[in-house]
């Protein structure tokens, strides 16, 4: 390998070694130093594109003004040739310094048996324009055909800047990675590349710089901005024992942060890469208009020399006439508008979507998303705050509620299930920290509880089930299940001793979100839950969810998932939203699956298809928008580049269409197509 080939020279690397630019991955060159060359090699090549073009168009337009003013005819005279011959001559240097490249690509493809594309298209348009000097009875049409190339290669360097600034804004929106690392060595402060940091390792991260790794704060308080990761405007409050993730930007006081994961693994690096690889997932549409193109593009060419030869050959027409129908069928026929604006369209509203904390995995998702009229969500922590509190501790027999709350938080004192921890903090608050040694032989049984063996006596805690499965008679009252909350049921060595009930809220902002699905065509909305129906009901009124599926199990909200699936309207998608973690397999199974609050974490962003980096559930609202208005650009965009063409199509045929009417219906719509595909960046 040869690496000074192998790499740019632009941003001044030192690649002393074949190993250092193997193991490098942020530069397109392999050189690992971050800077994009790909954008520079586009920046150069359209300078110099432009000046060429410049002097092309001027020399045109000299010409053409010599041409009118009878120089032409002079200089026929003088040479002894015909006045048409000099103007041929004349217009074939503009033409060459304009569409050389196209030339040569054109007669390259066919070398590869890629036979009809634009180039070929524009190649062969030209060069018939020209041709048509040797029709006595034809006008010259020299011009229009350097100026059929002229203009189709401003088209190029339009499409080619709208593309461009549509990257650059994208990769503007996503500027989170981070340049350096703040590591103490010797007593001074050095910066040094991010990926040189190890697990444990310190960093500093000073007033207005970004966080370059996932980490804890060990030293220091300060505002975190955390916009680029989750589009949420208000600042977070840092301290010690406080995570950060990179990418965030660090805004009034100095921290030294610990880091707690490599570079690779950092939540900034997994989300540049999630939107690097969202363009490779197509859309039915995408992948419709590849076929299309396909098949489109040798059609017209077929039509176009049936439409140049037929008429003269068996009618006795005008071999010029029908020449210069055929070229203007081939000019119309470029199929670019297409070609470049439907997968620009998604392009940019993934880019879009991304600045508001959205990460879209693939335009395919975003097309599906369009299509979803049902929405099952996970109510702890999705719907709710998932910030539990005990509301009531009522004891049973001759037990009293201490005891109750004691037993039930040792048992649970090695649990993360939120209900455990409001159980926790209930007694912690009242009676001091637990003492866990009194706590052996803890068993978790999902979605029901827990079994332990505290103070020598087994204990178990969780719900009615689990109670009935191990043969412990519940009282009369206890059995009423009227509260709206979570019931956890505690039993002493076979006895059952009472009940804690814990309550939740529903998010402040989950009603407003809920109507505004329902604004942006979803139609129905479900809940799925391991509460009783009793306690999920409340919070599915207040918040105007129109199902409930309650007493789930883990493993049964995927069988209900499928359940519902099988029950949509054809063409309609089922979304599901959770928090991610817990509801990794649903959130795989369904049309689409929506993580919620995943920020950091590595299970949401694996299994699900879009991750809301916070935790607001007017992100869902807004990426269906998102989707539809995506959706609707495409078709517009779809409508109106094949109801051009066709209209031009159909006018050149009968004759009332000329070159440069092809021109403006060829680069014109490609333009207009553009621009209105980049609307969709605007979330």
């Amino acid at each position: 390998m040869d690496i000074e080939k192998n790499c740019c020279t632009s941003c001044g690397c030192n690649h002393e070694t074949e190993k250092e630019q193997a193991s490098a991955n942020s530069c397109g060159c392999g050189c690992g130093c971050g800077h994009d060359h790909a954008t520079d090699h586009d920046h150069d090549h359209n300078k110099r594109t432009i000046i060429r073009m410049a002097i092309a168009i001027a020399l045109f337009v000299i010409i053409t003004v010599l041409v009118k003013l009878g120089y032409a005819d002079t200089l026929g005279l003088q040479l002894g040739v015909n006045s048409i011959a000099v103007e041929f001559v004349l217009y074939l240097i503009p033409y060459l310094l304009a569409g050389y490249d196209v030339i040569l690509g054109a007669f390259r493809n066919i070398g590869r048996g890629q036979v009809f594309g634009e180039d070929f298209l524009m190649t062969v348009a030209t060069f018939g324009a020209f041709a048509l000097v040797f029709f006595p009875e034809s006008d010259p049409h020299m011009a229009e055909g350097a100026a059929v190339m002229l203009f189709f290669q401003v088209g190029e360097l339009l499409q080619s800047y709208a593309v461009g600034k549509s990257r650059k804004s994208i990769r503007e929106m996503m500027d989170i990675a981070p340049e350096y690392a703040n590591v103490m060595r010797n007593g001074v402060l050095e910066q040094v590349d991010p990926r040189t940091v190890r697990i444990g390792d310190e960093f500093v991260v000073k007033p207005g710089e970004r966080i370059p790794l996932d980490g804890v704060v060990v030293v220091g308080e300060s505002q975190i901005d955390t916009a680029a990761l989750t589009g949420e405007s208000v600042p977070r409050i840092a301290e010690p024992g406080d995570e950060t993730l990179s990418g965030c930007v660090n805004l009034t006081n100095a921290l030294t942060i610990r880091a707690s994961k490599p570079y690779e693994s950092s939540t900034v690096s997994r989300i540049l890469k999630l939107v690097e690889e969202a363009t490779d997932k197509k859309t039915r549409t995408e992948n419709f208009i590849t076929r299309f193109a396909r098949w489109y593009t040798p059609t017209v060419v077929a039509i176009a020399l049936l439409l140049a030869i037929v008429p003269p050959l068996l009618l006795g027409q005008a071999w010029a006439d029908w020449v210069q129908r055929g070229l203007v069928f081939l000019v119309v026929s470029c199929p670019c508008a297409l070609v470049i604006s439907v997968p620009l369209s998604f392009f940019c509203a993934i880019g879009g979507a991304s600045r508001r904390g959205i990460l879209i995995k693939g335009s395919n998702y975003l097309e599906t998303l369009s299509h979803v009229n049902t929405v099952a969500f996970d109510k702890t922590g999705t719907l709710t705050t998932g910030s539990f509190t005990v509301a009531n501790v009522e004891p049973a027999n001759a037990y009293n509620g201490a005891k109750v709350l004691y037993v039930a938080a040792h048992a649970e004192g090695f649990s993360t299930h939120p209900i455990a921890g409001a159980i926790r903090n209930a007694y912690e608050s009242d009676h001091g920290p637990l003492d866990l040694s009194r706590v052996e032989n803890v068993k978790e049984a999902g979605g029901h509880g827990i079994s332990a063996v505290i103070d020598g006596q087994p204990v178990l805690v969780g719900n009615a089930r689990l109670m009935h499965a191990s043969g412990i008679k519940l009282l009369e009252r206890e059995n009423d299940d009227t509260a709206a909350g979570a019931l956890a049921h505690v039993a002493v060595d076979g006895e059952f001793i009472g009940r804690i009930l814990v309550c939740d809220s529903a998010k402040p902002s989950a009603e407003k979100a809920i109507s505004a699905l329902r604004e942006a065509g979803v139609t129905r909305t479900i809940m799925l839950t391991g509460d009783r129906t009793e306690a999920a009901e409340p919070i599915a009124r207040q918040l105007g969810i129109t199902q409930i599926c309650a007493n789930l199990l883990p493993q049964d909200k995927v069988a209900k998932i499928e359940e519902l699936l099988a029950g949509q309207e054809k063409g309609k998608k089922l979304a599901f939203v959770g928090d991610g973690i817990n509801d990794a397999p649903v959130l795989m199974r369904s049309d689409v699956g929506i993580a919620m609050g995943a920020i950091g974490s590595d299970a949401a962003i694996e299994a699900a298809d879009i991750v809301l980096m916070d935790d607001s559930l007017s992100s869902v609202a807004l990426a269906k928008r998102i989707a539809r208005k995506t959706m609707r650009i495409v078709h517009q965009n779809i409508v109106f580049s094949l109801g051009v063409k066709f209209a031009v199509l159909a006018l050149a045929s009968l004759g009332f269409a000329n070159l440069w009417l092809a021109i403006l219906a060829d680069v014109g719509v490609a333009v207009a197509a553009i621009l209105n595909a980049m609307r969709t960046m605007r979330a």
